[in-house]
This record gives structure tokens, sequence and C-alpha cells, in this order.
């Protein structure tokens, strides 16, 4: 079948699930923002997620599509390493008009994939998980504390206010994550067709204001839980460690 098969398709197959988690970051983006002016309605955001049904199928799909696109990612790199031979061993320049998100994606992906597995498992792991494993409670700060898994304001303030370490993080995060959608974006595009050779330009622009706009919020809002933690009439329950 060409699609699993020829360059073309493992391209396609990358490029709808590289805007699929698009979608999901701009839906996460929102989330976050509303955590920063209140945290009360971040945790009823959470609770209206939780471990219903249909947000464990929403993740079963993220999770799909994250795994889908990064395995067709490899299989490419692979492929194009092999269809090169011995000159990949070759010292050159970058080629002229080349970006250097898209000599190094595979890099930026390993980068962003490595710090899914962080957020996961600071998050995801001890609040849906959490829930599905039929724990009420989860225990926080100094090993006493326990707060519900949908109390997602306590787990922001846990992991990022006066946390420096896991702020910085997150930051080195949005850093490879923009590198990875100035190109990402405008690439998909491409391989879908929705360009020509007046729009090429174009989306490429707009590859990088959607870009910008994505990293520098959340990292904006991240400076923000590091400083204050989540917002409104939230009672902080710990913050740091």
């Amino acid at each position: 079948m060409w699609l699993l098969n020829s360059s073309i398709g493992k391209k396609l197959i990358m490029s709808i699930t590289g805007l699929f988690l698009v979608l999901f970051l701009l839906f996460h983006l929102s989330m976050n923002v509303a955590a920063a002016f209140s945290g009360e309605a971040y945790n009823m955001i959470c609770s209206l997620l939780g471990a219903n049904w249909y947000a464990v199928a929403a993740t079963l799909v993220l999770a799909a599509g994250v795994v889908i696109h990064f395995v067709y990612a490899l299989m490419l790199t692979l492929q194009n390493r092999k269809a090169r031979g011995n000159d990949r061993y070759a010292i050159n320049a970058r080629p002229k008009g080349v970006e250097w998100a898209s000599q190094n994606m595979l890099v930026l992906g390993i980068i962003i994939v490595l710090f899914m597995v962080l957020h996961f498992s600071q998050f995801w792991y001890k609040m849906m998980f959490a829930e599905l494993m039929g724990n009420h409670t989860v225990t926080l700060c100094d090993g006493t504390t326990t707060v519900s898994p949908q109390d997602g304001a306590a787990f922001i303030n846990y992991y990022f206010q006066g946390n420096i370490l896991n702020t910085v993080l997150y930051l080195v995060w949005y850093v490879a994550l923009w590198f990875h959608l100035t190109h990402g974006f405008w690439s998909a595009i491409q391989t879908i067709g929705w360009n020509n050779t007046i729009w090429m330009n174009r989306w490429i622009c707009i590859s990088k204001i959607v870009a910008t706009a994505i990293c520098v919020i959340f990292a904006i809002i991240t400076i923000v839980f590091y400083l204050n933690g989540v917002g409104g009439d939230y009672v902080a329950v710990c913050a740091g460690h």
C-alpha cells in the first residue's frame, strides 16, 4: 500500500498527525490560559475531563498520533540516510535556503518527546491514570499532603511555583518546540498540497506566527506559574519542592 510504503505516503501520514498535534497544543494552551487566571476554573475543566470515557479516548488518540508521527519521522530519516550512503559523512555547509530546523527535525522531535514523557509523568500519570487505577488521592509536597487527582491546580503549583529547575526545563522545551513547529507546520501544508507559488511564502510566515504565538504564550504562563502559581481565589495546597 503506497500510503505505508512510499516516501510520499509516509510524509502524508506525518503531516496529518503533525497538524493534529498542533490542534492538541492549542487545546492544552487554552487550559493553561484558564489556569493562569483561575485555578478553580482549571480544576473545573480537569473534573469535566478526568477519567471519563471521552477523555480516555482522546488520550489514546493523542498517544497514537505521537507514536505514529515519531515512528514515521524515524523511518523517513533512516530511509534518507540510507539513500545518501557515504555522502552523509561528508562535511558540508548547510545548503543555501535550507532551514536549520529542517536538518534537525529528528533531534528536535526526540527532545520534545522526552519532555512529553516528563510532562505526562508529572501530570497525566498522577491525574487520569491515578483515577483509572481507582486512587482517590495522590500524595504531594512533604509526602503526607494528599490531593484529588482532579486538583490540577495543586499539581501546577507543586511543579512550577518557586521551582526554577522545572521551569527552566519547560522553557527549553518550548524553544525546541518552536523550531520544530516553524518548519513542521508549513512542511505539512506543502505535503498535503495546500500550497502554490503564491501561498508557499505565506504559509511559511503563518507557520512562524503560529509557532511563536503558541510557544511565547506557553512560556509566559509557565513564568507566571513559577512566580505566582495558578490564578484566582484558589487556595494553594503546596508550592515548589
